[in-house]
């Protein structure tokens, strides 16, 4: 297999990967969430921290590098408009994304603690969980504008 058909290949399984992880855990997390009940939560939550770990931290570490070398290998710019506006949409999840880690953290130590406690979740998950929710759709829109970005090559400035 060529190196580009290769690097295309492990770019879109990153992509894949980012995707699949971040809409995977966040539809857990919120079914977990609606149940209100705090064992249910610590144990979803306990196992999107694992998630984010092994996968999105992996592929997100993973992707530029596919993307750089795919760009050089294919002859793309990276002062191409498309590819430009792909790498600030991309910075702009991670700038989302992290915060959201140390979120997700505290939302399973706040549950973990209510349910060793038998007591209900308290009022500081809730406000936690509303700033997750909300930082998960700026992330999840970006990631949208990235695959069309990725897909069409729109012409754009640079």
């Amino acid at each position: 297999m060529p190196w580009i058909d290769l690097l295309r290949w492990l770019h879109v399984i990153g992509a894949t990967v980012l995707f699949g992880t971040g809409t995977g855990i966040a539809f857990f997390m919120l079914a977990a969430h609606r149940t209100r009940d705090p064992v249910l939560v610590a144990h979803v939550a306990g196992t999107v921290v694992i998630a984010d770990a092994v996968f999105t931290a992996t592929a997100a570490v993973l992707q530029p590098l596919t993307g750089y070398g795919l760009a050089r290998l294919v002859g793309w710019p990276l002062t191409e408009g498309w590819v430009l506006l792909s790498i600030g949409l991309y910075v702009g999840v991670g700038l989302f994304w992290l915060p959201v880690v140390r979120i997700q953290l505290r939302l399973r130590d706040l549950a973990r603690d209510a349910a060793a406690a038998g007591q209900p979740l308290p009022p500081a998950y809730d406000r936690l969980f509303r700033i997750w929710f909300a930082c998960g759709w700026p992330a999840f829109a970006a990631m949208l504008a990235i695959f069309w970005l990725m897909t069409a090559k729109p012409a754009l400035p640079g």
